[in-house]
Formats: structure tokens, sequence, C-alpha cells
């Protein structure tokens, strides 16, 4: 069965599946290395390991590339942010094209108005449901995989209101979409109202720090969501990680104070698959 099919399956199965977020390569081999069934590429994630905010600014070839090379470091799903498409209708022809030769099990696109910005960050816009409906049916047109999972996000709870977010989202869904995910709600009530009163299986964004309460995996599976993404908490685990290390290192000299926190030659070596290179090379070799 290959990813897409096995994305597919994930989400007509009955429970909830926790889908950690990567940023990099080694991230993702790390989230399969944890017995996770799906990897999540976050567009702020890729934003940040190069420097910047989550403000829209990298462009959809370097996102590509770097999505390319977490789907060739994994054997499991890989779910990437499109953010807006990059453009208009015509311009996500091209944004699904690269997608699919990247190799993505699926990916979610937003209805932000371009450049976007992160979905817990004030001052979002949204485009008109129109708009987004005609860059669905673009996308789902564009499809040359019809195992490729589209995922439609809408970001207009922040603008709208709830209850448009999610009229929004199930236009989105019968223009084609295979799933809904509506960003930033503000409570759980709220989010026990999405799963509901969408017309097709519902995804939700978790980490501390946003605008949406971060609930147990069985309160989310017990409201009737099929996907949880969690983009960041890899992410603020390394930056906190290296902090660390650089505090300890400029103050001691040395970090032997924490080596018992650090991974071993060993961990390291495992993590990147080395004894499988190793073999092939002296096979070939």
């Amino acid at each position: 069965m290959n990813a897409r099919k096995k994305l597919r399956e994930l989400i007509a199965h009955k429970g909830y599946t926790i889908v950690p977020g990567a940023y990099d390569p080694l991230t993702a081999k790390l989230v399969q290395l944890a017995g996770f069934d799906a990897v999540y590429v976050t567009g702020g994630g890729l934003s940040r390991s190069q420097g910047y905010p989550d403000l829209g600014l990298l462009t959809m070839t370097e996102n590509v590339q770097m999505i390319a090379r977490v789907v060739d470091a994994v054997d499991i799903p890989v779910i990437a942010d499109m953010d807006t498409g990059y453009g208009n209708a015509i311009n996500v022809l091209r944004s699904m094209r690269e997608y699919h030769r990247a190799g993505v099990a699926g990916f979610h696109i937003e209805d932000q108005v371009a450049p976007k910005k992160c979905g817990h960050y004030e001052g979002k816009a949204v485009v008109g449901v129109q708009e987004m409906v005609g860059k669905i049916k673009a996308l789902v047109d564009a499809r040359s995989d019809s195992d490729m999972v589209i995922i439609a996000r809408s970001d207009a709870r922040a603008v709208e209101g709830l209850q448009a977010a999610i009229d929004r989202v199930n236009a989105y869904i019968e223009a084609g979409a295979d799933m809904g995910f509506i960003e930033a709600p503000k409570s759980a009530e709220e989010l026990a109202l999405i799963p509901p009163n969408l017309k097709g299986p519902a995804l939700v964004n978790i980490f501390d720090g946003g605008k949406t309460p971060p609930l147990p995996a069985k309160q989310l599976e017990a409201m009737g969501f099929k996907l949880g993404i969690y983009p960041s908490q890899t992410h603020r685990a390394a930056i906190r990680a290296v902090q660390t290390v650089l505090m300890v290192l400029k103050r001691d000299g040395d970090t032997a104070a924490i080596e018992n926190q650090l991974a071993t030659f060993n961990d390291r070596e495992i993590a990147v698959n080395t004894q499988w290179w190793r073999d092939r090379e002296a096979t070939y070799l």
C-alpha cells in the first residue's frame, strides 16, 4: 500500500491519528522512529528553520524542495502545508503538480489572503468563498492520483466567526476537498461543534500557545476528529535544547554538566540509519 492509500486508510479508520510536525528530514525520521503513522511538514516550521517568521516569506520552490527531502527520508505518509496555494487558481495548478512530484500523501490549503500569516497571529484576512472554491476545483482537476488527499482549511473563524468558517469548509468539501480543517477555534465548545457539522472528516491543529486549547487526544477523538496535527512541539523542543547546550558550553567551556541529557553517538547514528548505508557499502564496494 502506498503512502497516499495509507493516509486515506488512517482517515477512514474510526479512531484519531496523532500526526507530529517536522521541519526537516531528520525530524521526520525521528517521528517515524517514535512509531507514529504519519508526519506533518509544517509551513511555519519550514519558515523558522530558515530563520524567518511564519509570514509567507518562503516561495513554493523553497518549500517543495524541503518537502521532497522529507518524503524521501521516511516510509510513512507525509502531510504538507500548501499555504494559500502560492497564488490564484492558475497558480495552484502548478502547485498540485509540484506537490504530487514531491510525493506527499496529502496537503492542506487555506483561504487566507496572500501573503498568509500563521493561523494564530492577529490581522488575518480571507478571500471570498468563490475564489477559494475555484482553487479547490482547480486542485481536484489537476490531481493525477485520486488517492492524494486535499485538505481544505479556513481561517475565517478569526474574521467572520465559527459558523461562517464551517459554512466555508463545507463549500470547499462540496467542491471536491477530501477533508476539512478550521483553524484557531477558541474553546472546547467550539471544537466540539466542528466534526458533526462538517460534510467530511475533520482535522484539528494542536499546540500550546495558540488560540485553540490543547485538549487531550482522547477528548478530540470523542468529538469526532480524525487527524490531529501537532506542528510546533518538535521545533520548540529543539530550540530550547539548543539554547540549553549553548548556554552551558559558554558558561563551562564544555557540555559535561548536561551530557546525560543529550543523544549519544549511537542515538545519532540510529536516527539516520547509518548501519543500512554501511551494509550497502560493504556489499557494493
